[in-house]
């Protein structure tokens, strides 16, 4: 599986950006997604994971309320919605697929099989 990620760059607190992962995939409902992220000088971290069947999994707190995650399987595409953006969302974001099978979406850490090349979110206060 190759992933492509985009969508990022740089925006003011409160904004929005929306990211989209392409998959390269003819299987893509065998795959769960994630999104992860790593700021500078920290280790990367799960943000938000989806099951193939529209599952979601929130890594903690920090973006609950303010981002979002949707998928279209028919586009082999998952997006990362991101509202009132924050100076501390600042990072790297990469998508990540792990196959379904191993249920690893449920936690989403960054123990997922297959990465992307990441899309850098600049956040300024």
């Amino acid at each position: 599986v190759q992933l492509q990620a985009s969508g990022g760059g740089l925006v003011q607190a409160g904004g929005s950006l929306r990211l989209s992962c392409v998959a390269s995939t003819h299987s893509s409902e065998n795959y769960a997604i994630g999104w992860f992220r790593q700021a500078p000088g920290k280790e990367r971290e799960g943000v938000l994971c989806i099951s193939s069947f529209g599952g979601i999994t929130y890594f903690g707190d920090s973006v609950k309320g303010r981002f979002t995650i949707s998928r279209d399987n028919a586009k082999n595409t998952v997006y990362l919605q991101m509202n009132s953006l924050k100076p501390e969302d600042t990072a790297v974001y990469y998508c990540s697929a792990d196959p379904m099978r191993r249920g690893r979406y449920r936690r989403c850490r960054p123990d997922f099989d297959y990465w992307g090349q990441g899309t850098l979110v600049t956040v300024s206060s």
